[in-house]
């Protein structure tokens, strides 16, 4: 059976947060989910951003309520001082949706002089899921989904080279920050089951969907080879929308479980499917040091012991 926007159920009494919301995956997220009623946090960069895009939204459809939500995941602490607000303004969450990322830039740092791609699309939003948790908890069906892509399948975790100051390569960089995000679904899944948290993690990725990550990247970059590249794969890109099932799927079906991953029927279009989980993500030690890795750098910038002291204990 094709699962479809229709197959979506009933949102309603459910709070979504959603990073990146303002265009693409997010942005038809956010739609599909306000149009089953759902009240959504639209998390993006700047609040011009979230103003723009809750316009268009209202313009589209009038379902669900609309929440505004500044959160710049280049900057760990203004990432931290997000979530305070968060818990501050809606005491729960059921749905996190960590959806934003940047591709394949030139050198760049975040606020804190971490590798962008790292900081933004891993590590700012682990920080964020760790510090969200204890709204999370005790929700019926509470889910966090963590959007990755296909670049998963040819990423590697350099070790060595986390940040990439000896040698930055934008697509190895970017490989790397993708696999990281299923190697973090994948871990959280685990130790949620460990500390008898009842809160759901799955990954998902759009296969090629057309969105504002291919011509930011190639102007970012000044590449005309990426740009006929690009033309040239043009016409096998599924639109947005369609690259959004997966990680709607793995937000609302209820047939969908912790740790799984969803993506489309053919890897690169389609409608959404169970999928293979890249092989190095399945690595147990591997997860585990990169947890560990990755919350070292996190302490040094935010505080979430709290969460730490819920993931090991027991309800």
């Amino acid at each position: 059976m094709v699962w479809s926007i229709d197959s979506v159920p009933d949102q309603s009494g459910r709070i979504a947060l959603i990073t990146g919301a303002n265009s693409g995956l997010g942005f038809d997220t956010a739609r599909a989910l306000l149009q089953k009623n759902a009240t959504v946090i639209l998390g993006c960069r700047s609040i011009k951003k979230a103003i723009e895009a809750s316009e268009r939204l209202l313009s589209r459809t009038d379902c669900g309520i609309i929440e505004l939500l500044e959160i710049d995941l280049s900057d760990l602490i203004q990432v931290n001082k997000a979530a305070d607000q968060v818990e501050s303004r809606f005491k729960k969450l059921d749905l996190l949706i960590n959806n934003a990322g940047v591709m394949a830039p030139p050198r760049t740092f975040s606020k804190q002089g971490l590798e962008l791609q790292f900081a933004v699309n891993h590590l700012s939003h682990m920080a964020l899921t760790l510090k969200l948790l204890p709204l999370m908890n005790y929700q019926s069906d509470a889910r966090v989904v963590t959007v990755t892509s296909g670049a998963q399948y040819m990423g590697k975790i350099n070790w060595s080279d986390l940040q990439g100051e000896d040698n930055y390569d934008p697509w190895a960089s970017y490989s790397q920050s993708k696999l990281a995000n299923v190697m973090f679904a994948m871990e959280l899944d685990q130790r949620l089951k460990e500390s008898d948290i009842d809160i759901a993690s799955l990954s998902a990725h759009p296969g090629l969907a057309k969105t504002n990550l291919q011509p930011t990247t190639i102007a970012a970059n000044g590449s005309w080879q990426a740009s006929i590249v690009y033309k040239i794969m043009s016409p096998i890109f599924q639109s947005s929308s369609m690259g959004a099932l997966p990680q709607l799927l793995a937000a609302t079906d209820p047939n969908a479980k912790s740790g799984e991953q969803y993506g489309p029927r053919f890897n690169l279009r389609g409608y959404p499917r169970l999928c293979e989980i890249a092989s190095l993500a399945l690595d147990k030690k591997a997860r585990e040091r990169l947890w560990k890795a990755s919350e070292k750098i996190i302490e040094d910038k935010v505080n979430f012991k709290r969460t730490k002291e819920i993931l090991s204990r027991k309800k």
